[in-house]
């Protein structure tokens, strides 16, 4: 994990901030390095940007996945992998960064 930034979150709109710092904060306290784009632009541009960074992992939180405690996972190089329960990411995330993965 060579990226100085592992995960960014990518809330959709203003209300999903809150819950977005508050899971930056159990990443964080996991071991990740992590950050969330809280500014007021599009999601395609968060996103876009993320890419441009090299960022890992990008996820998206709205009302849907906080309401069922899950985040839409995008993986750099291949995209949209689908919902995941964050607990199920976090045990991801923590066993790749063990093995060493690079992207």
């Amino acid at each position: 994990w060579l990226a100085p930034t592992q995960v960014k979150l990518l809330p959709i709109a203003d209300r999903h901030h809150e819950a977005a710092n508050a899971l930056v904060e159990k990443l964080a306290n996991a071991g990740l390095r992590v950050s969330a784009d809280c500014r007021s632009e599009k999601l395609g541009y968060k996103l876009r940007e993320a890419q441009l960074e090299k960022i890992p992992y990008m996820l998206v939180m709205g009302d849907k996945e906080i309401e069922e405690g899950t985040v839409g996972v995008r993986k750099r190089g291949e995209g949209d992998i689908g919902a995941m329960k964050v607990d199920e990411f976090l045990a991801l995330v923590l066993k790749q960064n063990e093995e060493k993965v690079i992207f």
